[in-house]
């Protein structure tokens, strides 16, 4: 197992990784990295399983982020894109236009830009006249001339895109980032995993696949290791509740809500102070404490 840096390092690392929802696997194998004892279950989440018998109780984080997938791959080497996930916020699709994203291709991460609409073809246009952008209107251009340029660079239909990641500590205690309430929350529950003294009963620590697409994760967790106790889900303040139907087999449900300034927008913000104490508090929980 690799040694774990203190929590602000931690969360920095985890929010410099991309993981669209279906596409979680470059961070749940540095999850499982992280976490020793851990495993894959069926749907891919990473799962930390500690002694046996009753109470059982779930602690869990989900992984994922809302985002897109190259939706065509043309002929003149531009990307057109489809989303994946569901929006935390009206505003997220025209946080794309004219920002530089990263493509997750067969061959590594390429980097891209979101082309802006013409300012010479919209002279003369009533002002307010033009739609919102969204995804539709997003051409992504990574430097290919041609669809074979495309190709050599690994770049297929269905490859996970998303904002480039570039997390940004300022002031006192302060980390800014697209979905920083998340990885700084599995960044807590993470450490806290790893810090956590013997308990009695069954402890379950999930790092979740696709909560905010289909809850595979979740369901998954409570049909093959439940039923629970109790369930604490951590996530930051602009992830989805589950509804009352998917909480079957969870027992006492808790979410543990990161505070976020700016939620669901790129420059997403936490208190670094604030996650310190949600680590202290997950501690207590994983060792018994109420």
């Amino acid at each position: 197992a690799q040694s774990l840096p203190d929590l602000p390092e931690t969360a920095l690392r985890l929010a410099a990784m991309s993981a669209v929802s279906g596409y979680e696997q470059a961070m749940a194998d540095t999850v499982q990295r992280l976490l020793p004892g851990s495993s894959r279950d069926r749907a891919g989440s990473v799962v930390l399983v500690r002694g046996e018998g009753a109470p059982r109780r779930l602690a869990a984080c989900p992984l994922d982020e809302p985002g897109y997938v190259v939706g065509r791959v043309r002929d003149d080497g531009w990307l057109t894109l489809r989303r994946v996930g569901n929006p935390p916020s009206p505003l997220f699709d025209q946080q794309l236009e004219g920002q530089p994203v990263t493509v997750f291709g067969r061959r590594g991460a390429v980097p891209g830009v979101v082309a802006v609409r013409s300012v010479h073809l919209a002279r003369g246009r009533p002002a307010g006249s033009a739609a919102p952008f969204t995804f539709d209107d997003a051409f992504l251009d990574v430097g290919a001339r041609n669809a074979a340029e495309l190709r050599s660079l690994g770049v297929e239909v269905l490859a996970p895109v998303t904002l480039e990641k570039r997390p940004h500590r300022y002031g006192r205690d302060l980390l800014a980032a697209p979905v920083a309430g998340r990885r700084t929350a599995c960044a807590a529950l993470l450490r806290a995993a790893r810090a956590a003294g013997p308990a009695s009963g069954t402890i379950v620590v999930a790092f979740l696949v696709e909560q905010d697409f289909t809850r595979r994760g979740l369901l998954t967790i409570s049909r093959t290791l439940g039923p629970f106790e109790a369930t604490w889900l951590v996530d930051g303040a602009s992830g989805r509740v589950p509804a009352a139907a998917e909480l079957w087999g969870l027992g006492r449900f808790e979410r543990l809500a990161l505070p976020t300034r700016y939620g669901g927008t790129p420059v997403e913000t936490v208190s670094l102070a604030e996650a310190a104490a949600l680590e202290q508090r997950l501690v207590a929980y994983l060792e018994g404490s109420p």
